[in-house]
């Protein structure tokens, strides 16, 4: 999430763990959705960067980028407790 700074980080990671907990209709908090929002950027971020050599970029691409990687942890947890 570069040149997004805190702020926009948390407030992207808020809305892409709220974005991914109505697509994985999981219940979670306001702390948890943050968390899975910025994890899951990092990673799929992590992954994209790996693959290709490049990330999205700008407050949306991150969006994007977040919402996708925090289905894709709610996807690994349930997997790893069995409810997937």
């Amino acid at each position: 999430m570069a040149g997004i700074g805190w702020i926009g980080a948390l407030i992207i990671g808020a809305l892409a763990g709220w974005i991914a907990e109505k697509i994985m209709k999981s219940e979670m908090g306001l702390l948890m959705n943050i968390v899975l929002g910025i994890l899951g950027a990092l990673v799929l971020n992590a992954i994209l960067f790996a693959v290709i050599g490049n990330t999205l970029g700008g407050w949306i691409g991150q969006l994007v980028v977040g919402a996708a990687g925090a289905c894709m942890l709610i996807y690994v947890v349930r997997l790893i407790r069995g409810r997937a």
